[in-house]
C-alpha cells in the first residue's frame, strides 16, 4: 500500500471516528437521568426504546475509556465512561455474581442468559476504565469478573448446556474466541498466571477443534473432540465470527512473535472470505452452510454491519503482517462495499442491516445488538495500525 493511500485512509478513519460515530452516540445515547447508555436509536438518533442491554453498556465504557487512554484526555469521554461504569456496578449484577443480559432504563432486571458475554465485556470495560480513571477498585472488579467468568466456563454444571449433552454433546467457537479477546485486553492492564493458561487453552480449542483445513473452514459448532456434526448447526460458518477470530489470533501471533500462528490466522481469514463473500451482490453473508445446504437462520443472506468492520481490520492487519498484495485487493473490495452501503450520509452513524441486494432493511442506528462498539473499534484499530511503519 502506497504511503499516500495509507495517509489518506488514516485521516479518513480518524475523521469517521471522532467527527461522526462517537459524537452521534454521545449526543443521542448518553442517559443523563438514569446513567448508562440508551441505544435503541432510530435513524435520526431518537430513542425508540429504553431497555438497556448490558453488552452495550460495557462495550461503550470500554470504547470511550480506550479513546481517552490512547487518543486524547477528553473529559467528556471519561465522564460518559464513568456513567456507564457506575450503571453496570449498580444495576447489572445478580445476587449470585453473574450478570444480567438486559435491564430497564432505571436498572431493574429484565433478562439473564446462559452465556458469559455480559461478563466478558464488563471485564474489559472495568480494566480499561481503571487505566483511564486510576480507580484501583475498577481494576479489582475486572479481575473478579474475569475469574468468575473463567470459573463458570470451566466448571461443569454452572452453565446450562445449549443441547442435552447426553444426546448431542457440542461445543461452540464463541467462547474460546471471546476468552482470547477478553484476556488480551486484561493483559494490557495487569498480569495474572491465568491469562496465559486461558489463551493457550482457547488457542488449542480453536486450532484443533473448530478449524477444519479439509473443508476448509472454521466451524461454529463441533463435537467435544472437534468432530464434525452432520446437522445445520454442525455445518454452520459465521463469517463474521471466523474473521474476528482470525485477527484475535493475529494479535496473539504478534504478541508471541509466532509467525506460524499468524499464517494459520491468515488461512482462516482466506477461507472465511471465500465462503462468506457474495459474488453476485457483494458483501458478506451472515451465515453459510459449508455444504451449500439451507441455513436455519432466516437472515443468512443479509449483510450486517459488524462482519464488514471485522473484515476491514483483519485485511489491513494481514496486509501489514504479511505484505501479501492480495490482502490489499480484498481490502479495497471490502472498503468499497462497506462505505458505499452502510454509512448514512448527512444523518450520522451507519445502518446495520441490509437485504442481500444491499438495500436498507432497517433504518435504526442502534438496538439490542448494535451500539458504539464494532464500528468505532474497527476505525480506531485501523487508524492506529496505519500509524505504524509498514
Amino acid at each position: 500500500m502506497s504511503p499516500e493511500k495509507r495517509a489518506a485512509l488514516r485521516d479518513f478513519f480518524r475523521e469517521q471516528l471522532l467527527d461522526d460515530i462517537i459524537p452521534f452516540w454521545l449526543r443521542h445515547g448518553l442517559d443523563r437521568e438514569h446513567g448508562g447508555f440508551l441505544h435503541h436509536l432510530d435513524r435520526d438518533g431518537r430513542v425508540y426504546g429504553t431497555d438497556k442491554g448490558v453488552w452495550i453498556q460495557a462495550r461503550a465504557v470500554w470504547m470511550l475509556s480506550k479513546l481517552y487512554n490512547t487518543v486524547e484526555r477528553n473529559e467528556d469521554w471519561l465522564d460518559a465512561a464513568r456513567a456507564g461504569y457506575e450503571f453496570l456496578l449498580r444495576h447489572c449484577f445478580d445476587a449470585d455474581g453473574r450478570m444480567f443480559f438486559a435491564v430497564t432504563r432505571e436498572g431493574r432486571p429484565l433478562r439473564k442468559r446462559r452465556y458469559l458475554f455480559s461478563e466478558a465485556f464488563t471485564a474489559i470495560a472495568c480494566s480499561e476504565y481503571a487505566r483511564a480513571s486510576g480507580d484501583a477498585n475498577a481494576l479489582a472488579k475486572a479481575h473478579d469478573v474475569y475469574h468468575g467468568m473463567v470459573h463458570a466456563y470451566r466448571t461443569p454444571g454452572i452453565l446450562a448446556p445449549k443441547t442435552d449433552p447426553a444426546t448431542r454433546p457440542m461445543q461452540s467457537h464463541a467462547m474460546p474466541m471471546i476468552l482470547i479477546a477478553t484476556t488480551q485486553e486484561l493483559r494490557i492492564s495487569s498480569s495474572d498466571p491465568l491469562y496465559d493458561d486461558v489463551i493457550d487453552q482457547s488457542l488449542d480449542a480453536i486450532l484443533h477443534s473448530f478449524v477444519h483445513p479439509d473443508i476448509p473452514a472454521l466451524l461454529e459448532n463441533v463435537g467435544p473432540r472437534g468432530e464434525r456434526l452432520d446437522t445445520p448447526a454442525g455445518r454452520l460458518v459465521n463469517p463474521g465470527h471466523a474473521i474476528e477470530s482470525a485477527w484475535f489470533l493475529m494479535h496473539e501471533g504478534r504478541h508471541r512473535g509466532d509467525q506460524e500462528l499468524i499464517t494459520r490466522a491468515c488461512d482462516i481469514l482466506d477461507w472465511s472470505l471465500e465462503l462468506g463473500w457474495d459474488y453476485e451482490y457483494g458483501g458478506l453473508f451472515s451465515f453459510v452452510d459449508v455444504e451449500g445446504l439451507p441455513c436455519e437462520q432466516l437472515e443468512w443472506d443479509m449483510k450486517l454491519w459488524w462482519p464488514h468492520t471485522e473484515a476491514l481490520y483483519a485485511l489491513l492487519l494481514a496486509l501489514h503482517l504479511t505484505g501479501d498484495e492480495r490482502y490489499e485487493d480484498w481490502y479495497d473490495r471490502m472498503h468499497d462495499y462497506t462505505f458505499s452501503h452502510f454509512p448514512d450520509s448527512g444523518r450520522g452513524e451507519w445502518f446495520g442491516y441490509l437485504h442481500r441486494d444491499g438495500s436498507v432493511a432497517n433504518t435504526m442506528k442502534g438496538g439490542l445488538w448494535k451500539g458504539p462498539f464494532h464500528i468505532p473499534r474497527a476505525l480506531w484499530l485501523m487508524w492506529r495500525l496505519l500509524d505504524e511503519k509498514p
